[in-house]
């Protein structure tokens, strides 16, 4: 399978690495660098993630508090959304609409 990182997942992403950035320098690149591996591992686990909204499949990353909203469409996993799982769920549900 192939990874596919939509644009509100990338903004997800930078969001994350200015945010772990200002807490210590060095560590949003961590963050960056796990959260990239964590997606990585889908080329080979994309599909046996359970739905946990709509059409959404969950993985939960392996270093930070955060999950991974993918759908899987043929041979490619498209990534849709890498949230905070600290978040309120009535914002989630408004983010991955």
């Amino acid at each position: 399978m192939t990874v596919e990182i939509l644009d509100k997942a990338e903004d997800d992403l930078v969001h994350g690495f200015q945010f772990y950035e200002t807490q210590q320098p060095g560590l949003g690149l961590y963050f960056l660098e796990s959260l990239f591996a964590d997606m990585e591992s889908l080329q080979v686990l994309g599909g046996v993630y359970r739905v946990v909204y709509r059409n959404y499949h969950r993985a939960l990353a392996k270093r930070f508090p955060f999950a991974i909203f993918y759908t899987v469409l043929g041979d490619t996993v498209f990534v849709h959304a890498v949230v905070d799982c600290r978040r309120k769920s009535a914002w989630l549900t408004k983010h991955l609409k």
